[in-house]
């Protein structure tokens, strides 16, 4: 199966978005819990645990995903607030996807690289700031 950054993107808007107490830990269910309007289950959880492998999320000891497409969750991991954070603008979305595109494929962390390089041009564009 091919890696769909959409996607990716998707799931980690959604578990950002997932409204918890601080610290708690919560047992998801991929296929249940992670459902994703036009992508089927079994897309899905092997996108999560893609997401899971990449450490941008923080199993609170867990050790990834079960056969039946559980694993805990307490948050996301600062690399994986980076990387959402970096390409939650849609404008950077679309240049980040349009570079990956035009290179043929990706990692998650160039795309996450790429993502941040992009925020960060724009950054130093509205501000002035060379941020180096």
């Amino acid at each position: 199966m091919q890696r769909d950054p959409d996607l990716i993107r998707l799931l980690m808007l959604k578990l950002e978005a997932m409204d918890k107490p601080a610290s708690s830990i919560f047992i998801i269910n991929s296929k249940d819990d992670m459902v994703i309007p036009g992508h089927d289950s079994d897309k899905v959880s092997y996108h999560i645990d893609q997401i899971l492998q990449c450490g941008w999320i923080d199993l609170a000891g867990g050790r990834g995903m079960s056969s039946g497409g559980e694993f805990s969750f307490r948050g996301l991991t600062p690399r994986g607030h980076d990387f959402i954070d970096s390409v939650r603008d849609d404008a950077v979305w679309t240049l980040t996807k349009k570079g990956v595109t035009a290179a043929g494929g990706f990692t998650l962390d160039m795309l996450a690289a790429l993502g941040k390089g992009l925020l960060k041009k724009q950054i130093e564009k509205l501000t002035g700031i060379e941020l180096g």
